[in-house]
């Protein structure tokens, strides 16, 4: 661990758990010296803690510490922090191109005459591969290996270049592809819940809260176990890996408050679509939301972490429950080490960070209230997460639809498909997926998805013929315990073979739909429908061929398989008829909460838990095969279209260029509310048409092997071209066309985002975003921040961010800018000049001054989001590597 602080407050301490003595930071202690502390939020008190243990006069002060204890008089605060987390996380999509960017960085060290080995991580990383797998075989038992094969086979040199990385950096470990989830991998076993390690100084070990950042939004799951951590983009992560501290205002801190209990049949996934819903309406974005209430005592550990997992779609920082006896309880279900469990327990309660039931309330900024069995069976979609849609009005729901956004003039239409028997319309579900650690981490709806399908077969029933189906679980565990009950034969029969371990469907890698199934769709502009158990149901995210999106629970998309679409009403009409002719109604195949209990009870233990984390660094055969090549800096492949040399450090020096006022930039884009990074920077499928797929064919590359734009975050070439270039991307400036589209200006001729991007570069003219409400929305995905920074886009204007996205921003160097007013109109005939870029301060209002094409021209004032002192220095210095590379070659600390 890097070494902790000065302790001027004195605040350090020891304790005994099994015979062995820790050292910590005692926040009773704290509180003794500063004010009381025993109200504070639980999650608060972890960043107390945090700050006492890094105490060191500079970079945290005991005005900082003090700061957190005078929060809970406002219950806010404009104080900047700088945090430490313990650790980091990554998954493969984010983590491909974080890994390219240090080995950047040491190519850049190297340049400018400082030591490589400095570009080396001080805390420990865990990268998982579970991006890359794709749903391409379905429904045979050959599904799994098949798919996996092919995942060797499309990301060979990716997963080369991680094994370099493996090898050449230190505390760097790599779970191999066919393992499991992050973030399932995370909760089931690298999470401690409570954290030691070896003071530098003192040789004592020190016992302290598991925190971490993780390069995926939905590095909150983990928050369900007790442990404080979320997501940001790959820069930030870099950087905290490279010692740099993640600088925040002190946190606002929703509480929401949960009483009663789930009514018989609800599931988890039930209730954090209420929560999501209730939430996002709410207003959490940049703040922490802490759980509380008598209810909470009443959840599983699996049902807080769906919880948990879900803050980036309620727009939260995080999404925090304390550690109680729930926790222990899965700390032992899951195999974890007794002294582990003792010193989560003893530390916890030595510190106030236990949950008692009838302890004092915390202080909260605001507070909201849901009483658990008031929840009911529930969807979201068709196209964002918290749009919840009760189970019984789906299908009005959707037909309203169809009539209202989809504009469908022919709503009953059906049409015949190729080579088929079948036909196909409106709201048919083509892909009903059991995907995602949101859900898979949960045993509760996958054992009752599993006695959903048995019971549906025990009656005659099976999935539709059109509808693609998937199990991909987010652990190897899954497929233990649905194995030793008998549930992966019931799930096999209906069509629900495992087809991987990894994020599938739910990061868009469903794979393609079946060709006749497809040309019907399109050849029909059909509103085709998916029920998955993921978190993110976005435009054109899950299949480029289907429009409407819903997420549900595990059994929820057995049921609908079953069903084939969702225009019938799932509570009160048949799914199908049994052998006898009589109709079998969702009820009749239902299982209760006790049956999926005692399931729980006999099949899910320990031992399971043990066994298949025992090696999981190893992989499989095949993991094993793979060479590693190369030493302290990477030897770039020429002619890759995976992994290149970014040039982010080009003509890097020791003295950043003095950043410059932004004069008459261009709109590259005119943009609504709700744009996603899916939006900017896609995840999917690379179309043959659009920028990327011509450089890949241009580079000998056949279409079968373009692979998606996730895989290829690795190669700043493909992803500078598949920025906004989402198919659903709507742009003002060329109403009617969706997609990647634009303007280019004075001229006005249309064409491709990056096509124009490169000519007004070429122009020399700067460039500005300008969108909506929410802007960013979604995955912590840093390359919607680097291509943009690499289409030329000086600023981003818009009416409000989501916290990692604007972070990722000013980490590039683009300057978020947020609307104070109204915004007026722009038709992208529009020049923009900003000016006082070199006298910025954090949070400033500025005035932008816009010409019209016709001569005349405005100002309106607009809001720097820029948000501290630690962001401003970024930004001059070219963004935050940069930052942190220049500090390392002059021999300091990053």
């Amino acid at each position: 661990m890097t070494a902790v602080g000065q302790d001027t407050l004195g605040t350090r301490d020891t304790f005994k758990v099994g015979g062995k003595s820790y050292a910590y930071y005692s926040l009773p202690k704290a509180g003794e010296k500063l004010g009381d502390v025993s109200r504070l939020p639980f999650s608060m008190k972890v960043l107390l803690e945090n700050l006492l243990r890094f105490e060191d006069g500079d970079t945290v002060t005991t005005a900082d510490i003090q700061a957190i204890v005078d929060w809970q008089k406002d219950r806010r605060s404009d104080q900047e922090i700088q945090y430490r987390p313990a650790r980091v996380l990554m998954q493969d999509f984010t983590g491909v191109p974080a890994v390219v960017d240090l080995a950047a960085m040491r190519d850049a060290m190297k340049q400018l005459g400082g030591d490589p080995q400095k570009i080396n991580p001080l805390v420990p990383v865990h990268l998982i591969i579970d991006h890359s797998v794709m749903v391409d075989a379905f429904g045979t038992p050959q599904s799994f290996e098949e798919n996996v094969a092919l995942e060797y086979q499309r990301n060979m040199e990716r997963y080369e270049f991680l094994k370099w990385g493996q090898s050449a950096f230190d505390n760097f470990e790599v779970v191999p592809p066919g393992t499991g989830i992050c973030h399932q991998v995370n909760l089931e076993y690298i999470a401690r819940a409570v954290w030691s390690s070896v003071d530098k100084a003192s040789g004592e070990e020190v016992a302290y809260p598991d925190t971490l950042v993780g390069t995926d939004s939905h590095t909150t799951m983990v928050n369900g176990l007790g442990v404080l951590g979320w997501g940001v983009g790959g820069i930030e992560a870099e950087a905290a890996m490279l010692g740099q501290p993640v600088s925040m205002l002190i946190p606002e801190v929703v509480g929401f408050r949960l009483t009663g209990t789930l009514r018989e049949g609800i599931t988890a996934t039930d209730l954090v679509l209420t929560v999501t819903q209730m939430l996002r309406a709410k207003g959490v974005v940049g703040r922490f939301v802490e759980f509380y209430g008598s209810g909470v005592g009443a959840l599983s550990l699996a049902d807080r972490a769906t919880i948990a997992n879900m803050a980036p779609e309620y727009g939260a920082t995080c999404g925090f429950f304390p550690i109680d006896e729930k926790t222990l309880d899965y700390m032992r279900l899951t195999g974890r080490p007794d002294a582990e469990i003792a010193l989560t327990e003893s530390y916890c309660k030595a510190q106030g960070m236990w949950l008692v039931a009838d302890g004092p309330e915390p202080v909260f900024t605001e507070t909201l209230s849901l009483d658990m069995s008031t929840v009911e069976p529930s969807l979201a979609g068709p196209k964002r997460p918290q749009d919840r849609v009760p189970l019984s009005k789906l299908h009005t729901e959707f037909d309203a639809a169809l009539a209202g956004e989809y504009n469908c003039r022919t709503p009953d239409g059906r049409c015949t498909v190729d080579e088929e028997s079948h036909d196909l319309g409106h709201g048919d579900v083509v892909i009903a997926a059991i995907t995602s650690c949101t859900n898979t981490s949960n045993p509760a709806v996958l054992v009752a998805a599993g006695l959903v399908a048995k019971k549906a077969r025990a009656k005659g029933l099976t999935r539709k013929p059109w509808v693609k189906t998937s199990l991909a679980p987010g652990s190897q565990v899954v497929t233990d315990y649905l194995d030793k009950a008998g549930l992966s034969a019931e799930l096999d029969a209906i069509g629900f073979n495992l087809t991987g371990y990894g994020c599938t469907t739910c990061i868009g890698n469903s794979g393609p739909l079946s060709e006749p199934i497809s040309k019907a769709i399109n050849g029909n502009d059909l509103v085709a429908a998916s029920v998955l158990s993921g978190n993110r149901n976005f435009e054109g995210r899950v299949s480029p061929d289907v429009r409407a999106n819903y997420l549900a629970s595990p059994p929820l998309v057995v049921a609908y398989a079953i069903m084939g679409t969702v225009r019938c009403d799932m509570v009160n009409d048949p799914l199908g008829k049994d052998q006898d002719g009589e109709p079998v109604y969702l009820r009749d195949i239902w299982p209760s909460n006790e049956e999926v209990r005692s399931y729980i009870d006999s099949y899910v233990n320990g031992d399971m838990f043990r066994t298949r984390y025992a090696d999981v660094y190893k992989g499989d055969a095949r993991w094993g095969t793979i060479p590693v090549t190369g030493g302290d800096t990477y030897g770039w492949p020429a002619g890759s279209t995976y992994i290149a040399n970014p040039p982010y450090f080009a003509g890097m020096t020791m003295t950043p260029a003095p950043v410059s006022d932004i004069i008459g930039a261009r709109p590259l884009a005119i943009l609504g509310d709700s744009i996603t990074t899916d939006h900017i920077s896609p995840a999917g499928s690379i179309k043959l048409d659009s920028p990327a797929g011509k450089y890949l064919s241009e580079h000998q590359v056949s279409r079968a092997d373009f692979n998606s734009y996730g895989a290829r975050r690795g190669n700043h070439d493909v992803m500078m071209r598949g920025t906004f270039a989402n198919i659903r991307i709507k742009n003002r400036m060329v109403p009617g066309i969706e997609g990647g589209i634009t303007r280019h200006m004075p001229d006005g001729e249309v064409m491709p985002i990056y096509d124009a991007a490169m000519r007004y570069k070429a122009e020399g003219t700067p460039l500005v975003i300008v969108a909506g409400k929410e802007y960013g929305t979604g995955s912590s995905r840093d390359w919607a921040a680097k291509g943009t920074n690499l289409l030329g886009v000086r600023a981003v204007i818009a009416e409000s961010y989501e916290r990692i996205h604007r972070s990722n921003l000013v980490g590039m160097g683009v300057i978020p800018l947020q609307f104070v007013e109204a915004p007026p109109a722009f038709d992208g005939t529009e020049t923009f000049t900003i000016s006082g870029v070199a006298d910025l301060s954090p949070r400033k209002e500025i005035a932008v001054k816009v010409d019209r094409a016709d001569g005349t021209g405005f100002s309106f004032p607009a809001r720097v989001r820029i948000d501290t002192a630690n962001e401003l220095e970024y930004y001059r210095q070219g963004g935050i590597l940069h930052y942190v590379l220049r500090n390392l070659a002059r021999g300091g600390a990053a």
